[in-house]
This record gives structure tokens, C-alpha cells and sequence, in this order.
């Protein structure tokens, strides 16, 4: 029995030391193992959060008038603008952005026609908007779209009268911003607005307005 006992015990330590020899043998994985307990990488640009800031640009106006004096014509002005913005991002899915902008800006905009020995004057100095925002983001990149909420003064003269007026209309438009540091980003965007059709009456006479004005601007905002 003793003999038997102690040949089981060689066996079983011949058979260890075998699996270790095949084990050392055999070819090691190259592949890292998986770690999730790793932070995410934090160098992406974060376009979530309040920002504000200002911008320069140049803008084109066309003011379409009608009276019984002076038939249909068109008086086309162009200036430049300027002023300031601000609003809210939010990331509602990964690399899309919905937001709201508000502006205020100043525009020097104004054109003087005559039309069947008429003269007529248009000219608005200021304009703002309520915008909504949507954006596709490539990291520190972003193209977006925007559109609401348009607002801006009128004045027309004529020999009969001068007219006073704020028009409500609608803006769209586009355009591209990137991060220039992670607090600080710049933008270039073209608004379209219509602020719509104005009738009043300069003395005797009955006049007709209509307002739409391009805007080509760039900007700077800084992000809370």
C-alpha cells in the first residue's frame, strides 16, 4: 500500500509540473485587457451653456414702396451693422445642438428715390431678432441652422408726411462656428429677414411698404 501511495504522489507531481511546462509554452495574448473603470476623454469641446457676445457685418435692404403718386417702385440700400447676441445651447443628442439666440443690432440702413417727380425716403436704424438654433457639431466645429422672430424700425419721408413705425417679421438663415479656446468661439452667419407689408397714410396720400433686408456677419462669443 505504502508503494502504491507513493507512486499516486509521483504522479500527481509529475502531471503538475507538466502543466506548468505546457502552460509557459503556449502563445501569450497581445491584447491589452479591457479596462472600463477608464474616464472618458474630457478634450472634447463642450457647446452646452449660456454664451454672449458681438458682431460686425454688412447689410442690404430693399424697400418696396406703392402710391397713388408714385405707382410701384423699389428703393434698395445697403450699410453696415453691428451689435450684440446671446443665448443657450443644449446637447439633445450626441454631435446636435438645439439652442435660442436673442440680437440686438444697429443698422445703417437707409436710400432716397424719387418716382414720378416723388421723393420718397426709407431708412431703419435698428433690428433684432428671437431665434431658435440647430447645429451639427464635429468637436470643436459647427454648422447650424436658425430661424424665428424678427423685429426692426421704419421711417419714410415724403413731402406730404413723414411715417414712424416697428415692424414685426420672420428671420432664417445659416452659418458656421468654431471654439477658438475652450471659453471663446467665432462665427460667421447670413440672415434673411421679411418684416412684411406697412400701410399708412403721409397726408392725403396712401402709402404701401414692404421691408427685407440679407445680413452677412461675423462674431465672437464668450461661453460661460
Amino acid at each position: 500500500m505504502k508503494s502504491l501511495a507513493a507512486a499516486g504522489a509521483s504522479l500527481a507531481v509529475l502531471a503538475a509540473l507538466s502543466g506548468q511546462a505546457i502552460a509557459a509554452d503556449l502563445p501569450q495574448s497581445s491584447f491589452p485587457a479591457n479596462d472600463y473603470s477608464a474616464p472618458v476623454d474630457s478634450s472634447r469641446f463642450d457647446w452646452s451653456g449660456f454664451y454672449f457676445g458681438g458682431n460686425l457685418g454688412w447689410s442690404w435692404a430693399e424697400f418696396s414702396h406703392r402710391s397713388n403718386p408714385t405707382g410701384k417702385f423699389n428703393a434698395r440700400g445697403d450699410g453696415v451693422t453691428f451689435g450684440v447676441h446671446g443665448g443657450y445651447n443644449h446637447e439633445i443628442f450626441p454631435n446636435f445642438i438645439a439652442g435660442v439666440e436673442a440680437d440686438l443690432q444697429y443698422a445703417d440702413l437707409e436710400k432716397r428715390r424719387s418716382s414720378n417727380n416723388v421723393s420718397v425716403r426709407a431708412s431703419s436704424n435698428w433690428n433684432g431678432s428671437l431665434r431658435g438654433r440647430l447645429g451639427v457639431t464635429f468637436d470643436r466645429f459647427m454648422v447650424y441652422g436658425t430661424g424665428g422672430l424678427a423685429i426692426a424700425d421704419l421711417t419714410v419721408r415724403a413731402p406730404t408726411g413723414k411715417h414712424d413705425a416697428t415692424q414685426l417679421g420672420w428671420t432664417v438663415g445659416a452659418g458656421v462656428e468654431g471654439a477658438v479656446t475652450d471659453k471663446v468661439t467665432a462665427r460667421l452667419e447670413y440672415l434673411y429677414a421679411d418684416y412684411g407689408r406697412d400701410s399708412f397714410n403721409l397726408g392725403p396720400v396712401r402709402y404701401r411698404t414692404e421691408t427685407t433686408t440679407s445680413t452677412l456677419r461675423a462674431g465672437v462669443s464668450y461661453k460661460f
